[in-house]
This record gives C-alpha cells, structure tokens and sequence, in this order.
C-alpha cells in the first residue's frame, strides 16, 4: 500500500515571496529599473553615435596596445564582417548589455569575494550559495526578472548579473587566499594594517587570478544576453530567437557567428591584462 506523502509546497512559498517583494518593494524596482533603462541608452546610443569605421579602429586600437597587432587587425576584419552582414545595430545592443552587467557583477563581487577571503565563516556561507548559483539552469533566472522589472532589457542586466556574477567571487576569493603566507607575516611584521596588505600586497599578486574571474564573468553575461532574448532583450540574442520562430537557418548562423567574433574579441583582451604587457609586433 501506497503511503500518500504529501507534497511540499515549495513553488507556492516562492510565488509568494515574489509577490510579496514586487508589491511591498515596487518603488524600488522602478527606481533600479529607470537607472538601468538610463545607462543601457546613453551607452548604447553613444557607441552607435559613432560611424562604424571609427568604433572598429578604436577596439582595433585596444586590441593592439593590450594585446598585438595580430589581434587588432583579426578585430578589424571580424568586425567588418558583422557589419557587411546588417548585424552592426544588433551587436551595440549585446555589447552594451554585456558591458553593463559585468560592470555591475564585478561593483557587487569583488567586496564579496574580499570578504570571502578574509573570513571564513562568510566562506563557508556564500561558497554553498555559489554552488546553486551556478548549477541552476540559465532559463530558470529569467522567471524571477520579469515580475521585478518587466519584458525587456533591465530583466536581461538583472537575470544576467545574476548568472554570471559567481566566478568573479570565486576568484577573487581564490587569489586573495593564494598569495603566500609569509608575505603576509612579513607585512605583519612591519605593522601593515588590514587594508594596507589588501590594497598594497593582496589585490597586486592576486590580480591575474581576479582577471581570469572577471574573464569567465563576461563569458557568462555574453551567453545570458543571448538567452535573454527570449524576455525581449535587445541584440544578436533576438535574432537568433527571431531565426528560430521563422525557420531561417542562414539568420540563425550569421547572428551566432557574430555572436562568436564578440566572444573571442572580449575574451583575448580580457586574457592580455592577465598577462604582463608586451611590445607591439
């Protein structure tokens, strides 16, 4: 005989607190929502602003000094080629949405991580909250986005902040916790207070391995954008999602692709401030 267990109600009490959030905490999501909607269009209307040509030599320029020649000419012609293809518009629209929310995940994980690093037990608290936060599924933060801010790109900035904000705390709790023991016993020995070894000891030795976090993080938010699509973000996300609806492959592909050049694009600059800087070839 079947024993009748009965059923947690743990979607209902998550419904609930939704609710109770978005109707006792309403003047503060519009107020969060209208700063975002603000900074997601002065930054998106000044890089469209400016013509193609002269936005391709200023990442091509950064390309360069950060990295070599070889990157900066590889910018010039992957970026020319998301031009010729009529994704230019759509490509502001991801970049603009990537750089804001790494922007945001990084401002709210390096104090974290900091924290994490110096105390263990805020360590032990957060690294388990870590772990469900990146093991839930992408598509499960976008529910909670909507009821908060609404269709559009806020959401997209919130869900995306969100998904990717774990391992810049990884990191840099990671490379706080490497830098060698008897450098600090040699600060302490000198009478270093705790900030005078974060700041002159800490975060300089410690900041190849942050880099690498805040790396992954752009790679985060880049994927999340594009998924964001589905709740009405802006951006090659929504072509790809537009693709999709009307069976258009050959759409499809060319939106991915320059999903792609952006990826690689972000991903070598961010690697090359890992690295000590090199002569220009």
């Amino acid at each position: 005989m079947a024993i009748d267990i009965p059923r947690i109600p743990l979607g209902d009490g998550i419904e609930g607190g939704l609710d109770f959030l978005t109707s006792h905490y309403s003047m503060v999501t519009r107020g969060i929502s209208r700063v975002t909607q603000s900074g997601i269009t002065v930054l998106n209307d000044g890089l469209m602003w400016l013509p193609e040509w002269a936005l391709m030599a200023i990442i091509a320029l950064i390309c360069w000094r950060v990295a070599n020649l070889r990157l900066g000419i590889g910018a010039v012609l992957g970026l020319a080629l998301i031009w010729n293809l009529g994704l230019w518009d759509p490509m502001i629209e991801t970049l603009t949405l990537v750089v804001i929310a790494t922007f945001v995940a990084v401002v709210i994980a390096m104090p974290l991580g900091v924290l994490a690093a110096i105390s263990d037990r805020f360590y032990s608290v957060i690294m388990p909250v870590l772990d469900f936060m990146q093991t839930m599924p992408a598509f499960v933060y976008l529910i909670p986005a909507i009821p908060f801010f609404g269709i559009g790109s806020v959401s997209a900035i919130f869900a995306t902040v969100i998904f990717s904000m774990p391992p810049a705390i990884r990191f840099t709790t990671l490379g706080i916790r490497q830098v060698p023991k008897d450098l600090i016993e040699a600060a302490d020995a000198f009478g270093a207070t705790r900030s005078q070894k974060l700041i002159k000891i800490q975060f300089p030795l410690s900041l190849p391995t942050i880099m690498a976090g805040i790396n992954q993080t752009i790679m985060l938010a880049l994927s999340m954008v594009v998924i964001a699509a589905m709740i009405g973000a802006d951006g090659l996300g929504s072509e790809v999602w537009r693709a999709i609806q009307r069976l258009r492959p050959g759409d499809g592909f060319e939106a991915g692709i320059a999903v792609v050049i952006l990826a690689m694009l972000l991903d070598r600059i961010t690697q090359a401030l890992r690295k000590p800087k090199k002569k220009a070839s």
